[in-house]
C-alpha cells in the first residue's frame, strides 16, 4: 500500500518542555483533529513542527523526539524560534491570516517576514524529499505552506500533490494586495489538485489565477506547463459518530449535571471560539447586550456562555482583543447583572473535550458569527451533539459551514439588529421545529463526514492524476522521435502541414503585429530546400500578411483557414466562390463588444470576422465572451456561418472552411510516404483529423487532441524541424 505524506505547519501532538522533562500533549483544532482521523484509514506519516523552538532543545531531546514521534507516525521539523516568530506569527498571522480573512488593514507587508516563509517552506521541502518514496502521495495542508507544492514539484516531478486551503480565499481586489502574489500563486499551482471548503473560495482563486497568471480554467482545470491542475470544493466534515455519541458518555452527563446545576432553569446561549478577532466574539457580545436592553422580559432567564480559547499569545492583536472583551464583558455583567444572575460567563481556557460536549448538550442556542471563517467546525459539532434534536444553532453567511447548514438561522454577523432577533427566535422556537431543523442538518452531516471528506479529496487527487498519465502518454518520447527521424530518412516523398501561430512561433501576445523572426525563415528555409520536401504553412492569418511574411520563400501557403491557397510564385485562388453578406449583420455586433471591453478589437478577413480580446482585462474578457457568444449564437442560426472560440478569439466564418478541407486537397495531391503535421488550437483538429493513420501528427500543448503526440512548447517542434531539417 503507498503512503500517504500529509505535511502541515502543526502536528497534531505538540511538545512542551518544563523541567528538563518533553511532555507530549494533543493539539488543539479542527485541522489536527481532521489529521488525526485521516490516519485510521490511510498508511500516514504526518510532518509537521512539534510547538517547541529548536533553541529550547538538545541533541538528546530532538533524538528522544524523533523515536517517540516515529512511532505515532509522525515527522517533527524543528524550527528556530526567530522562524516562528517572522513565519508564524509574522507572515502567516500579520499578513496572510487578516488579509484571507478581509481584514486587510490589520495585513503588515515586511520583507523580513516573507524572506524566513520562503525559508521554511523550503525546510520542510527538504524534510519531504527526504522522506518521500516512489508511490508516495503528498497532501499538504493550509495557508502556512503555499510555497510548498512547487518547491516539491521542482525536485519529485511525478509525485502526486494535493494542497488545501483551511481559511477563505478572498476575492482579487483583496489578494491583489499582497506583493508576493505571484510567488504564492506559483506555489499553489505546484499542486496537482487543489482544494477549499466552498465554490465562493474556488471562484476566487481561479479568477485571481486568471488575472494575475492569466491562466484560464475550463470546468475547474487549469493547464499549466504540462501538467493538468484541477480546483475543487471539498467541505470539510466532522467525526460525526464521536460527536453523536459523546453526548451519552457518562463523563459527559457528569459535566452536564454539574453546569445545569449552576445555571438551574436559565436558557443557556454558548459562545465557544478560539480568541481570534475574525471571529466576530466582541460584536456578538454586543449584539447580547443589545438583546437584554431590548427585551428586559429576559434578564434573569436567559445566560452566555463564553469560552475564549487561548490563541496567539504572542501578537499584540490578541492581547489588545483580549483586554477589550474582558472589559466590554465586565460592563454588560454590571449594566444587566442582579444578584443571583450574572449575564455572561466567562472563561478563557481550552476546554477539555467531555466539557466541550457538555456545554454542546446543555445549550439551548450555539450563536456562532464569525465575521469570515473558512468552515468552522463547531457548528457542526454542535448539530451532532444534539441527540434529542432539541437546540438551535444561529450561525454567520459569511462562515463556509452556512451553505451546508441552511437549517439554522443565519445571520450576517456585522448586523446586530439581526442577530438581537435571531436570538429571541431561537429561545420561542417550538421543540418540533427544533427538532425537525436538527434532523436535516444531522442526516447531512452523518453522512459528509470527515472520513467523506478525505476519501473524496484524495480521489479526486487519483483521478488527476489519471488524467495526467493519459496525456503524457501521448508525449512524443524520445523512442517515438527515433522513429520519426528514421521514417523521414527513408522517405522520398514528404509532406509537412505546419500552423503558424503557436506552433512555428510563439508570438501570439501580439496577433497584430507578430512576424517571424530569422530562425523560423531559416528554418522554412532549410526543410523546403530538401527536392523530397514539400511545405504548407496553414494558417488563421489574411493572404496579404502571410504573403508580407512567407512570399518570398519556397513553401505553399494557406490562408484563412483554407479560404485562400497560394503555391511558389503563383497568385492566391479562391478554394471555393464563398458569400460575405453575412457580414453586415454580424460585424455592427462585434464592434458593439469591442467598443464595451476596453484593449478588444474586430478584425476582418476576406470570408470570416475575429473578435480579439487577449489584451483586454481577463475577468471583463469572460463576461463579455458568454455574453457576445450566446449573442452570435442567435445571430448566425440560419446562416451558413459558424461560431469558434480560440486562444483568446471569437472567430465567425463559413462552415465550409477548415484546415481540414484545405489539408485533403494536398493530401490528394501525391502518394506521400511521410506526412508531418503540427498545431495548437481548436482549428488544427480538423486537420489532424483527415489525416491518415500512418502520419506524424503533433499537437503544441498538453490538451486533449486528435492528434497523435504531444510536445509542452513551441520550442520542441522548432527543435524537431531543425533536426530534421539537417541544421
Amino acid at each position: 500500500m503507498n503512503r500517504l505524506l500529509l505535511v502541515a505547519n502543526r502536528l497534531p501532538i505538540s511538545i512542551t518542555k518544563r523541567l528538563g522533562e518533553l511532555r507530549f500533549t494533543p493539539s488543539p483544532g479542527g485541522l489536527a483533529t481532521g489529521l488525526s482521523s485521516l490516519s485510521k484509514s490511510y498508511e500516514c506519516l504526518l510532518i509537521g513542527w512539534p510547538g517547541i523552538a529548536s533553541e529550547k532543545l538538545t541533541v538528546e531531546d530532538k533524538a528522544k523526539i524523533n523515536e517517540k514521534l516515529s512511532a505515532q507516525k509522525c515527522s517533527p521539523i524543528f524550527l528556530s524560534q526567530k522562524q516562528v516568530e517572522h513565519y508564524y506569527l509574522g507572515f502567516c498571522n500579520k499578513t496572510v491570516w487578516p488579509l484571507f480573512h478581509y481584514l486587510p488593514l490589520n495585513a503588515v507587508y515586511e520583507n523580513r517576514f516573507w524572506q524566513t516563509y520562503k525559508q521554511v517552506n523550503q525546510t520542510f521541502c527538504d524534510e519531504v524529499i527526504k522522506i518521500a518514496k516512489d508511490g508516495d502521495s503528498v497532501w499538504i495542508h493550509d495557508y502556512q505552506l503555499m510555497l510548498l507544492p512547487q518547491l516539491i514539484r521542482q525536485k519529485l516531478a511525478e509525485v502526486k500533490i494535493g494542497f488545501f486551503l483551511h481559511i477563505p480565499f478572498p476575492s482579487f481586489e483583496l489578494f491583489r494586495l499582497l506583493p508576493w502574489r505571484e510567488e504564492i500563486l506559483n506555489g499553489l499551482l505546484g499542486a496537482d489538485l487543489i482544494g477549499f471548503h466552498t465554490y465562493d473560495y474556488v471562484r476566487h482563486f481561479l479568477t485571481s489565477v486568471c488575472r494575475i497568471s492569466g491562466l484560464e480554467h475550463t470546468l475547474g482545470k487549469l493547464s499549466v506547463g504540462n501538467r493538468i491542475v484541477k480546483v475543487d470544493a471539498f467541505p470539510m466534515g466532522i467525526d460525526y459518530k464521536k460527536y453523536s455519541q459523546a453526548a451519552n458518555d457518562t463523563g459527559v452527563q457528569k459535566e452536564v449535571r454539574k453546569i445545569l446545576q449552576k445555571v438551574g432553569n436559565r436558557k443557556i446561549v454558548i459562545s465557544i471560539d478560539r480568541l481570534d478577532y475574525t471571529k466576530g466574539i466582541i460584536q456578538r457580545l454586543e449584539a447580547f447586550d443589545l438583546f437584554l436592553s431590548e427585551n428586559p422580559e429576559y434578564k434573569g432567564k436567559v445566560t452566555l456562555i463564553i469560552v475564549a480559547v487561548p490563541s496567539r499569545t504572542g501578537l499584540e492583536d490578541y492581547r489588545t482583543l483580549r483586554n477589550k472583551l474582558e472589559q466590554l464583558v465586565g460592563r454588560v455583567n454590571g449594566e444587566h447583572g442582579t444578584i443571583g444572575w450574572v449575564p455572561v460567563w466567562y472563561l478563557y481556557r481550552f476546554i477539555p473535550f467531555k466539557r466541550l460536549v457538555a456545554l454542546y448538550k446543555i445549550a439551548d442556542v450555539a450563536l456562532v458569527t464569525p465575521l469570515r471563517d473558512g468552515m468552522n467546525l463547531i457548528a457542526k459539532e454542535f448539530i451532532a451533539t444534539k441527540t434529542d434534536g432539541r437546540g438551535v444553532l444561529i450561525v454567520s453567511e459569511m462562515t463556509g459551514a452556512a451553505s451546508e447548514l441552511g437549517e439554522a438561522l443565519i445571520v450576517n454577523a456585522n448586523n446586530k439588529a439581526a442577530i438581537v432577533t435571531a436570538i429571541k427566535e431561537a429561545l420561542e422556537m417550538p421543540t418540533d421545529e427544533q427538532v425537525e431543523r436538527n434532523r436535516l442538518m444531522q442526516e447531512r452531516l452523518s453522512r459528509y463526514n470527515v472520513s467523506r471528506w478525505s476519501s473524496d479529496f484524495l480521489h479526486a487527487l487519483s483521478e488527476v492524476s489519471k488524467d495526467q498519465q493519459e496525456l503524457s502518454v501521448r508525449k512524443l518520447t524520445e523512442s517515438t522521435r527515433n522513429n520519426l527521424i528514421r521514417d523521414y530518412g527513408k522517405a522520398r516523398m514528404r509532406l509537412f502541414l505546419l500552423d503558424y501561430d503557436g506552433t512555428l512561433v510563439g508570438f501570439r501576445d501580439r496577433p497584430e503585429k507578430a512576424g517571424p523572426d530569422a530562425e523560423t525563415i531559416t528554418l522554412l528555409q532549410s526543410l523546403s530546400s530538401d527536392t523530397k520536401n514539400h511545405v504548407v504553412v496553414i494558417s488563421g492569418r489574411d493572404k496579404p500578411t502571410l504573403t508580407k511574411w512567407l512570399g518570398s520563400l519556397n513553401v505553399a501557403l494557406i490562408a484563412e483557414h483554407g479560404a485562400w491557397t497560394r503555391q511558389k510564385g503563383r497568385d492566391w485562388q479562391c478554394v471555393k466562390l464563398l458569400k460575405n453578406d453575412w457580414k453586415d449583420t454580424i460585424r455592427p455586433v462585434l464592434e458593439l463588444y469591442a467598443d464595451r471591453t476596453p484593449g478588444s478589437f474586430v478584425e476582418e478577413k476576406d470570408f470570416s470576422l475575429v473578435w480579439h480580446y487577449r489584451r483586454a482585462d481577463p475577468e471583463l474578457a469572460y463576461v463579455r465572451t458568454q455574453e457576445l457568444r450566446g449573442a452570435l449564437l442567435n445571430l448566425t442560426a440560419n446562416l451558413n456561418v459558424g461560431v469558434f472560440e480560440g486562444s483568446k478569439i471569437l472567430e465567425i466564418r463559413d462552415l465550409s472552411l477548415n484546415k481540414g478541407r484545405a489539408a485533403e486537397l494536398w493530401l490528394a495531391k501525391k502518394n506521400w510516404d511521410f506526412i508531418f503535421t503540427a498545431g495548437d488550437d481548436y482549428t488544427d483538429e480538423d486537420m489532424f483529423n483527415v489525416l491518415p493513420e500512418k502520419a506524424y501528427s503533433i499537437k503544441v500543448g498538453l490538451s486533449i487532441s486528435k492528434a497523435r503526440f504531444n510536445v509542452d512548447t513551441v520550442y520542441e517542434i522548432r527543435l524537431l524541424l531543425k533536426e530534421l531539417a539537417g541544421d
